[in-house]
């Protein structure tokens, strides 16, 4: 056998072989890379997904941060320790704010709130206009309104005098007679303003002023009046001290400027009451000490001894 063919034939082989690798290596390569394409693609997507899940999650842990920020904030309002509280309460009575008195707005001759809660303390004030000859001396009412704890407005009204209006006292009272077209009448105020006293605390500044001015009464036991409270008479050198005086002194507000508004007095006065109930109370029980009802057994028991006594004597 030739083994020169033989190399030639093999070279030949060789070189077919070769392009035959060339030709289908390019197709895999290019598979491969077909292949290799959507694994870099979905690790991309991979990545993207993750980020949008950790942007999720992010999102979901803010989402609910405002809501555990509620929860602390109405937990601190129920603590009577926390600072939030302390703000609140103190709301009435701020020299950086006037006297709002919680959320509610003062409404003039708004009559009885709709949507003010009374509660057990209310704090009542009122405003006189001159009539009759000697108007200085001989004042009857014009207004009358009532706040409760919170300093909210529960009543406001105008009242119609039945006597001649010698002196309206605008500069002072801030009654004028164009109020007097929707005031109501003295027996319509005085309905209405004894049933949101009955059965609660009255606060007020040298209340029976305006009790007289109402033609009412109410018992001395739930009556407190801040014009007689001790520790606000010191600065009146013993006597009684006027409550604009008592609002800038304690609380550092000034009112009764220019025109008195009782909506304003009275949440001063509630304020004062406020800053010092407890002391209020102690005075208060000195005075009032809590009355101790007896059992019913014992009232039966005694009323039995009391018929045998008689019974007894009439035998004799």
């Amino acid at each position: 056998m030739d083994t020169k063919a033989l190399s030639s034939n093999w070279k030949k082989l060789q070189a077919s072989l070769k392009k035959d690798s060339t030709s289908t290596s390019t197709p895999a390569s290019k598979s491969a890379s077909k292949r290799k394409a959507p694994d870099r693609e979905s690790g991309h997507d991979t990545v993207k997904k993750q980020k949008f899940t950790q942007k999720d999650q992010s999102e979901s842990r803010d989402s609910k941060r405002p809501i555990k920020r509620k929860r602390m904030a109405d937990g601190a309002e129920n603590d009577a320790s926390s600072p939030n509280l302390r703000r609140k309460s103190s709301s009435i009575g701020t020299s950086s704010q006037p006297i709002t008195g919680g959320t509610s707005k003062a409404k003039e001759n708004e009559g009885l709130s709709t949507t003010a809660e009374i509660g057990k303390y209310i704090a009542m004030d009122c405003e006189m206009v001159g009539v009759g000859p000697n108007p200085d001396s001989d004042s009857v009412l014009a207004r009358v309104s009532i706040v409760n704890f919170n300093g909210d407005q529960i009543y406001d009204s105008y009242v119609r005098p039945k006597e001649m209006v010698t002196d309206w006292r605008t500069h002072v009272s801030g009654i004028a007679p164009k109020h007097m077209v929707e005031a109501r009448s003295l027996e319509t105020a005085q309905k209405e303003v004894a049933e949101i006293m009955d059965g609660r605390v009255l606060v007020g500044h040298a209340v029976s002023n305006d009790l007289d001015a109402l033609l009412l009464g109410h018992p001395k036991r739930d009556i407190r009046d801040t014009s007689k409270h001790p520790e606000y008479r010191k600065i009146a050198g013993g006597g009684s001290p006027r409550l604009k005086m008592l609002a800038e002194h304690f609380l550092g507000l000034k009112i009764q400027d220019g025109a008195h508004s009782s909506v304003e007095d009275a949440r001063a006065t509630m304020a004062l009451y406020r800053r010092e109930k407890d002391a209020f109370e102690r005075e208060h029980l000195k005075k009032w000490p809590i009355r101790v009802v007896p059992d019913n057994k014992e009232k039966g028991d005694g009323q039995k001894k009391k018929k045998k006594k008689k019974s007894n004597k009439k035998k004799r």
